[in-house]
């Protein structure tokens, strides 16, 4: 079973710039996007073979999230249950026979941490939503997730610590997932791996120079360990300031 996880920092725009393109050659089974930037009603997609899932924030041209999945779930459901975190359209929630998929978009803490006191309240009401769905199947959650959990994951980390993405309350809170039965599925095949991102600023030419962060996860819970059969960050793609990653599954 292979997955794909993909910020397209406005779907439209990814949309002329390759977007089908990949979404063909790459057949994935289940089809994860963060950032669609859509209300309602502002795109179709004709993706035959599919069901499509969306959710979208209220504010207009932000945010957002999609599902595309060849199996008919058993059920979907949309946000995680708060009213104060699900106004952005940033979690579907997708449950299977034998587990969760979740495509999650976590708030970015913004310049000067402006965000931050809602970040972390956002990522413990998170922690505790996959947690709960943990009790019932295994998780895979996927997205966006606005933090480079270690050095090894950005360009630049001595410049960087304490700016959105990289300070040390995000990290720990990534960190704390890891503590509670789940998975950094790249990390757990490539530990020692560097200069591998999925995001580049769209100054400086920092894609070109290859000064990125890896922000863009999937993470499952521990006990899918013996499924995993690779990871992968599609470098090469275009069309966004992130690119793709993958979960490939037995």
């Amino acid at each position: 079973m292979k997955l794909i996880s993909w910020n397209v920092n406005g779907l439209r725009a990814c949309m002329d710039k390759g977007f089908m393109d990949f979404f063909r050659e790459v057949d994935a089974d289940i089809f994860c996007l963060q950032e669609t930037k859509l209300q309602k009603g502002q795109i179709e997609m004709d993706l035959p073979g599919y069901h499509q899932y969306w959710n979208y924030a209220e504010k207009k041209g932000y945010s957002g999230t999609a599902m595309f999945t060849k199996k008919e779930p058993l059920n979907v459901t949309y946000g995680i249950g708060i009213e104060e975190h699900d106004k952005e359209g940033r979690v579907i929630t997708a449950e299977f026979e034998k587990y969760f998929v979740v495509t999650v978009y976590t708030p970015n803490s913004q310049r000067e941490l402006a965000r931050l006191d809602y970040r972390m309240q956002w990522e413990a009401a998170f922690l505790t939503y996959i947690k709960s769905l943990d009790t019932k199947k295994p998780v895979i959650f996927c997205g966006d997730l606005n933090v480079a959990h270690q050095e090894i994951d950005l360009k630049n980390p001595k410049t960087n610590h304490k700016n959105a993405g990289f300070t040390d309350e995000e990290r720990a809170c990534f960190s704390k997932v890891l503590e509670n039965g789940f998975v950094d599925t790249f990390r757990y095949f490539y530990p020692e791996m560097k200069d591998i991102y999925s995001w580049w600023s769209y100054m400086f030419q920092a894609r070109a120079k290859n000064a990125g962060w890896r922000i863009d996860y999937f993470v499952t819970s521990e006990r899918l360990k013996e499924k995993l059969e690779d990871a992968k960050i599609h470098t090469s793609i275009m069309g966004s300031d992130h690119c793709p990653v993958e979960l490939t599954l037995k």
